[in-house]
This record gives structure tokens, sequence and C-alpha cells, in this order.
């Protein structure tokens, strides 16, 4: 049988270490503090509490088994070894119980110190349910290297709680097309909850749900290699209040957008169909408040070099909507992309693409294809609304918290699901910052 195996650094090396990391760095009040570090690999296969005076570091894939749940203390930094790209996986039927608060977050990052953490430095969080998903089979494999099976035909699965967690430096890409994201759900149920989550710095998509039904509010996506916000494979879910800030020097040779979504890879309308439903949505893209600074507004705007080998990224639309998706997007604002919406396909989906009270400014072209992109987008009564500037959306440059009311119209619920909270506001903030205590938007200088 396979078990669980921890390391515990004996009083010795901890001295060692401890007086290693006191010698480093001490600016800015830095506090150290020793505690065990223990190093976790293989299966946990039983009841297990991470706790908060403890670093884990993981090594390699430590998946979480059916039946049994890991509870991890609020403030417990996790760290993920970077030579064997380690991941955390909460296979189906199993729990992960992760509940930080706005003072004393849940970390999970890079093992590299400060100064020289980087994308992918592991691999990221992943989540498999027993909801549907529309593989033919009825369940499908997690992308990336794990052994993990997700999907099934319970909707109400229960994975557990992930509140006031960081993700940081992971989304390694262990197969080529087939990279762990930030945080990946694959079939995860609508018992679970996630609320309050930052990925910062993936090296793939911060996030993606590959089908389920499971619910998310407030989320953020910080300056992600790919994209911010993937939906695939059936997924039913509703989310409200999500933030996406790019770096326009960093995105993927695929092309990066804000919203990627398929039906499937093949693109049939196997159902699920993908028909998600966001609401209160702000992506501040790689070019907000910046010249459009290209003669041709065809061409996608190359990054440079940057990490896991990709030449030349390049960023493409806020919402590459594609396949037979069918996704539902309201009250939202999407900000300095080189194109608005991209909806490829999706025409003939069941249901097709709604956009409401939806907000393009700043694009270097609204619409990739003036066509039918447009069409979606000007469909009589929807209240979307197109400015050249996101200077006539934002109060300030870049401050994403903010937006001009005179020329923004409030949000309109009408005919949407009683889950969404009913605000009056657009956009992702409704006069209080939800990020206050909790996110991190400088990780890289951050002592763990």
């Amino acid at each position: 049988m396979k078990k669980q195996f921890l390391k515990f650094v004996g009083a010795a090396s901890l001295m060692v270490i401890a007086l290693t990391v006191v010698s480093c760095d001490k600016t800015k009040n830095d506090v150290v503090t020793p505690g065990k570090v223990n190093e976790v690999s293989g299966e946990i296969t039983t009841n297990t509490t991470w706790s908060k005076s403890d670093t884990v570091l993981l090594k390699g894939f430590v998946y979480v088994t059916s039946g049994a749940t890991l509870t991890i203390e609020a403030g417990t930094i996790v760290k993920g070894d970077k030579a064997t790209k380690g991941t955390l996986i909460i296979e189906r039927g199993a729990k992960i119980m992760a509940e930080g608060t706005a003072s004393n977050p849940i970390v999970f990052t890079s093992a590299q110190p400060k100064g020289q953490r980087d994308y992918g430095d592991w691999g990221g969080l992943v989540i498999c349910g027993k909801a549907k998903v529309n593989a033919t089979a009825g369940q499908a494999q997690v992308e990336g290297g794990p052994r993990s099976l997700y999907g099934g035909q319970d909707d109400a699965d229960n994975s557990g709680i992930i509140k006031y967690v960081r993700i940081e430096f992971c989304g390694y890409p262990l197969e080529l097309n087939k990279e762990i994201n930030g945080l990946t759900l694959g079939g995860v149920g609508s018992a679970t909850t996630i609320d309050y989550v930052q990925v910062s710095y993936s090296g793939d998509d911060s996030y993606e749900w590959f089908g389920g039904t499971v619910n998310c509010r407030h989320l953020i996506a910080y300056k992600g290699w790919d994209d911010e916000f993937d939906t695939d494979f059936g997924y039913t879910g509703k989310l409200q209040y999500l933030l996406g800030i790019r770096d326009p020097q960093h995105a993927d040779t695929s092309a990066s957008n804000g919203f990627e979504s398929d039906n499937d890879g093949t693109g049939s309308t196997n159902p699920p169909i993908t028909a998600a439903t966001f609401s209160n949505v702000t992506l501040i893209g790689p070019f907000t408040g910046i010249s459009k600074g290209k003669a041709d507004a065809d061409i996608l705007y190359a990054t440079s070099d940057a990490a896991n080998g990709a030449k030349g990224g390049k960023f493409q639309a806020s919402m590459h909507l594609r396949r037979q998706s069918a996704l539902k997007v309201h009250n939202s604002i999407f900000l300095g992309w080189p194109y608005g919406i991209r909806t490829s396909d999706s025409k003939g989906a069941a249901g097709d693409i709604t956009m409401k009270n939806v907000v393009l400014a700043g694009m270097w072209k609204n619409y990739y294809d003036g066509g039918a992109d447009s069409t979606f987008y000007n469909t009589a009564g929807f209240n979307n609304k197109v400015f050249t500037s996101t200077n006539d959306i934002l109060t300030t440059n870049r401050d994403y918290k903010s937006v001009n009311a005179a020329n923004v119209a409030g949000a309109d619920f009408t005919g949407m699901d009683a889950w969404f909270t009913r605000t009056t506001k657009i956009g992702a903030f409704d006069g209080t910052d939800w990020t206050a205590g909790w996110a991190n938007f400088d990780p890289q200088n951050a002592i763990y």
C-alpha cells in the first residue's frame, strides 16, 4: 500500500536552517519563526491536518485519496518544490478544508527564496470531483500528468472549502499543451465552497474549470501567463466578483485571453454544454492606459521572451468564446486588449452566447470578426457599450476599484439566478475593496 511520506528536519539541522534564513535579507522588519519543515510526497490516505506553525513542502504529485480529508489551518504556508514540480491533487471522494481568514490567509507558493520566484516553479492545486462533464466516457483524466480522474453524475458533490487562499508562481507545463494551471477544477460539484482566491504568476491559465457545477466568488487572476479564466468540458457554474490584471510583457504562444471558453476541445455539442454565468467581472488588459502602438490593429502584440521557453507570446482577446461554448456574461468591464470579442464557431451552441450590460473599452479592435462577433454584442436591449479609451471608464488610470459612473450604467440582474448578490454597480467592486487584508500584489518580495 502506498503511504504518505513525511520527513521532519531534526533539531540540529533545524538550527542550521534557522541561522541560514536569519542571515538573509533583513529589510522591512523581516521576522523568521523557526518550525518543522514537512516534506510531503506520495499519497495522503487518512484524515490529515497541516498546522500553521509548520511549513509544508510538496514534492512531486501529492494525492489526497478518496475518503481522506486534508485540513489546512488558517495561516499555513505550503510550498511547491521546484525540482520535482510539487503539486497537490484532491482526488474524487476526497476533501480539502482550506479555510483561511482575511487577516490570516493560506498561501501556496514557490519554495524558491524571495527575489528568485518565477512562473511555473511548481505545479499548482488540482481539485477533482464527481459532477457531470461532457466527455464521452462521462469522466476524464487531469491534464499535465497526474493519474487522477474527474467527473461523474453527482452535480451536488462536495470537495470541501477553498477560502482566503493565495496560489503563487505555479502552473508548470509538465506536458506539451497539457499544463497544470494555478487552480484546476475538474468536475467539481456545487456543494464545494470557493471564495476569496488569488492566483498570481501562473505559468499557464490562472483558473480552469473542466466541467462541473461549482460556484465561485471573489477570484483574482494576477499577471498570469496564458488565459485568466478558462471554461470547458461542460462547466455550468455561477461566478461573481472576478478581477483580472495582466502584465503586458508576459503572454503565451497560444495567444493569451481574459476569458477562453470551449464546449470541448473538438467543438462537439455533447451535453452538458459549457454555459457558465459570469457577473461583475473587471479584466484589466495588458494595454490598459497604453496607446495603441501598432499601425495595424489586426497584428497581435508580441511580448518579450519569458519563462518556460515561450518565445514571442501574444495577447488576443478579452473574451475568446469558441467551439460551441454558450457562456453568459453580465454586468462586467473589459479593458485594454488587442480585441474585445472573438467568438469563432460558438453560434451553434445550445442557448448561444449571452452578453448583457457589458462594457468594452480601449480595445485596439472591438471585434475580431466584425460580423458574428458584433452580432453577439449588439443584441437589442442588452445594454452593452463600447468606449475608445480605458480612461473613459476608470476614474484613475489602472484603478480597478473605481469606474466612471457617468459613462457606466448600473447593474441589472433581470432573469438571473437568485445565487447572485444584487448590487447596483457593474464590475468587480461595489464600493468596498474585497481584496484588502488577504490578497498580495507583490508576492515576489513576501517573506515566507
